[in-house]
């Protein structure tokens, strides 16, 4: 017999997408407090890619191109993620668990990496008494590879978690409620970030930084907290040999059009990427924005991808995921120009428009592709786990070199434009960034083209959209 549900539980459904994910076996209570660890990963994703590269191009006159490999270090960590979800799907220990201890060294990693990186970041910005000059350098990256390394660990086991806490049927929905906290958590740590640094100085960062790397480990231990239920197994259990990554990795590269796909993936988010750790910058030093502002940017590209979320979960009922990956890089290209335009026209407000069509254009190709990558064949000991782990693996590696070339790209331009090498009208500091938005633009075409014959395939194969609500299983990054 259908039950009735309650005015106020159908008012909710109708405020928070995929709200219906909770079930008898995972009740919201205990899937709200479970996703606390995105609210976590987001907020140390907007002190890594957003605050902390204004702060040390900016504030502390870092380098852009060093900024940008220090920015780098934690995403390139990311590939690894798909083995750290092999890892966590075949893990036997004493007591039976197999996601937590993942989760809970992870956030050790993310704690740590964040409690030393503000010192680390004032002894690379020249303000050092003792110790050899590469101090800095060595120091800045080992605490942005922990952090990375935690990040990655964190997430990939916490989202394995739920689902596997999740039912068959409602997992995807889980996992894309969990997706939609870690916007919402970039969102809020932007706003929050953003309004203690309205006054900043070396004292006051230390304090976020520091602060933020307490909230993590809180945050975490209520989230994991009774989470995942012990089942002893023997010793003779935990001695068996368990599967190889390798053999699983050979049979999920079988599959027909994962390579393209895979492809696609890395030049598009290459192309979203670039701009990462030139945002901010560019806003403050091009547009005159201050921190506080600046970091708002992340709060509207933030919005932007959750409404992106939003719209791919009404649109995949009518559409197939490649086309609506045309439409978010469509936007993409629109989002670019519009950032581009905004400095010769000096409208900040265009600046912020554009920023959040980045999100939006972002959100939809990330989303229509990961739902591609769900459908991807497995065979043998492959499981949909791995497929969506190579598909972060691209997402995470292209993150990293994009935000590293965008860096040393707009450096090397920039210092070139302001030699005269270019001619007096490119004499401005802005044509280093607007080079970068430009390439930005063009990688975007080239995803285009790289898109189509998978497009043409799957209208061959006359397949179909499914009627129904988006489902993101397994969802790594």
């Amino acid at each position: 017999m259908k039950t009735e549900r309650h005015p106020l539980t159908q008012f909710g459904m109708k405020l928070l997408p995929f709200a219906d994910a909770a079930s008898e076996g995972l009740p919201m209570r205990r899937l709200l407090r479970l996703s606390l660890f995105q609210v976590s990963v987001g907020m140390a994703t907007v002190m890594l890619l957003g605050t902390l590269n204004r702060v040390m191009i900016v504030e502390l006159s870092v380098a852009a191109w060093l900024v940008a490999a220090m920015v780098a270090l934690p995403v390139l960590v990311a590939p690894f993620r798909a083995l750290l979800g092999f890892r966590s799907d075949t893990y036997r220990s004493a007591i039976g668990w197999k996601r937590v201890p993942y989760l809970w060294f992870g956030t050790l990693w993310q704690m740590g990496g964040l409690a030393v990186m503000p010192f680390a970041l004032i002894v690379l910005s020249g303000d050092q008494t003792l110790g050899p000059s590469w101090a800095g350098e060595v120091l800045a990256a080992l605490s942005f590879i922990m952090t990375g390394l935690g990040l990655a660990m964190t997430q990939t086991a916490g989202l394995a978690l739920a689902a596997d806490q999740a039912e068959p049927d409602r997992r995807g929905r889980v996992v894309a409620l969990l997706y939609v906290m870690f916007l919402i958590g970039m969102g809020v740590s932007a706003l929050v970030i953003g309004g203690l640094l309205v006054n900043f100085s070396q004292l006051r960062l230390i304090q976020v930084v520091q602060g933020a790397a307490a909230a993590t480990l809180i945050v975490n231990i209520i989230a994991l907290w009774k989470q995942e239920r012990m089942a002893p197994t023997s010793a003779a259990e935990r001695a068996s040999p368990r599967p190889a990554f390798r053999d699983a990795w050979a049979d999920f590269a079988r599959g027909g059009q994962a390579g393209r796909l895979i492809a696609v993936v890395f030049l598009g988010t290459l192309a979203f990427s670039m701009q990462d750790v030139l945002l901010e910058p560019y806003g403050g030093e091009i547009l005159g924005l201050s921190v506080s502002a600046t970091t708002l940017l992340t709060a509207f590209w933030a919005l932007g991808a959750l409404l992106g979320f939003s719209l791919a979960a009404k649109w995949l009922a009518t559409h197939h995921p490649y086309r609506l990956a045309v439409r978010g890089l469509l936007i993409g290209i629109a989002a670019f120009c519009a950032v581009v335009f905004a400095e010769p026209m000096g409208l900040a407000p265009l600046f912020f428009a554009g920023a959040f069509g980045i999100g939006l254009g972002g959100g939809l190709f990330a989303v229509a592709t990961l739902v591609a990558a769900m459908a991807l064949p497995v065979e043998g000991i492959a499981g949909r786990g791995l497929a969506l782990g190579a598909w972060g693996g691209a997402q995470a590696t292209a993150a990293g070199v994009g935000i590293l070339t965008g860096g040393a790209l707009r450096d090397l331009v920039g210092q070139a434009a302001m030699a005269g090498r270019f001619g007096e009208v490119l004499a401005s500091p802005a044509t280093g960034y607007s080079i970068v938005y430009h390439v930005e633009i063009g990688l975007l075409f080239v995803t285009l083209l790289a898109l189509g014959p998978l497009l043409t395939a799957a209208r061959r194969a006359g397949e179909t959209a499914q009627a129904r609500p988006i489902a993101l299983a397994e969802l790594p990054t």
